[in-house]
């Protein structure tokens, strides 16, 4: 069961976002962040954007949760890649089946929200971490469970420079395998689904 925290300032909102979750039997939909205990911590906290300060101030009785924004303007990536949970975006108009797959994706560690609120724009590059722009396009492809000889003619390169990519990616993630690569691109921000 994941238990989901409604920390949002329209009463209107909790209800209409309550009324959403209701419908996923394995999201359990908690009271309001006075009343949390340490017994019924939240695994995700859903937020709004008119309470952004919640996620920069931490979450109090939660420290652990998932934070999930609504929100319509671009999040600042670079503060929340500094947090050690998982954390995303979703623009306020979400469907049912964008929010749920939101909280189980969250629920999991996962980074999860639309590359137009999840990346800054052109003239502010985002910075890709410890990966190169190549080893990001190949990672981004693995990510669509693309082989090594797909993403070579994708990009126009050789199998073997795919492979070396690859394995500098291994290397520099510290993973062993593609799917380990992509679990850690998400949760690095370094790729989107």
């Amino acid at each position: 069961m994941i238990r989901v925290l409604l920390d949002v300032s329209s009463p209107a909102l909790r209800a209409g976002l309550r009324a959403l979750l209701a419908s996923d039997k394995t999201i359990k939909v908690m009271a309001s962040p006075d009343s949390l205990d340490e017994e019924s911590a939240a695994d995700v906290v859903i937020t709004s954007a008119a309470r952004a300060s919640f996620v920069n101030n931490g979450l109090g009785d939660s420290p652990s949760a998932a934070i999930l924004l609504l929100s319509d303007e671009p999040l600042n990536v670079r503060e929340m890649m500094r947090s050690s949970r998982a954390w995303g975006i979703l623009p306020t108009e979400a469907s049912v089946e964008e929010l749920g797959a939101a909280v189980h994706a969250l629920s999991q560690g996962l980074i999860v929200g639309t590359s137009a609120l999840l990346f800054e724009r052109e003239s502010e590059p985002l910075s890709r971490g410890p990966l190169t722009e190549r080893e990001s396009e190949v990672l981004g492809l693995l990510s669509k469970g693309l082989a090594n000889k797909q993403i070579a003619v994708a990009l126009g390169i050789s199998e073997h420079t795919v492979k070396f990519h690859v394995s500098s990616i291994y290397t520099k993630l510290n993973v062993t395998n593609r799917t380990e690569a992509v679990h850690e691109g998400l949760r690095g921000g370094w790729i989107a689904l």
